[in-house]
């Protein structure tokens, strides 16, 4: 592999993230020295939304989500999840 260039120091994320999606990893990383590095306690980015449903289906919800002794926004994201999961699998 060719010499890796050193990597400019940034003065935001935001400026980071720009380089980043204009310059490629491998001219600055020598990626064949890479390790694997494990990251048990960090947790994905999450974004709130705002959901309409009917309020009879919002009903149904709570009710199940009440019988698994769960808050009913999480038995939705737990659905989510395993369909999104089922549809790429198939």
């Amino acid at each position: 592999m060719s010499k890796v260039k050193k990597t400019p120091k940034f003065k935001t994320h935001a400026e980071e993230r720009a380089f980043w999606e204009k310059h490629d990893s491998s001219d600055y990383v020598d990626w064949e020295k890479a390790r694997l590095v494990l990251m048990p306690k960090l947790k994905p980015s999450t974004k709130t939304i705002s959901l309409r449903l009917p309020e009879g289906l919002l009903d149904s919800i709570k009710i199940e989500a009440n019988k698994r002794d769960m808050p009913y926004q999480s038995l939705i994201k737990s659905w989510l999840v395993d369909d999104v999961r089922q549809s790429h699998n198939t």
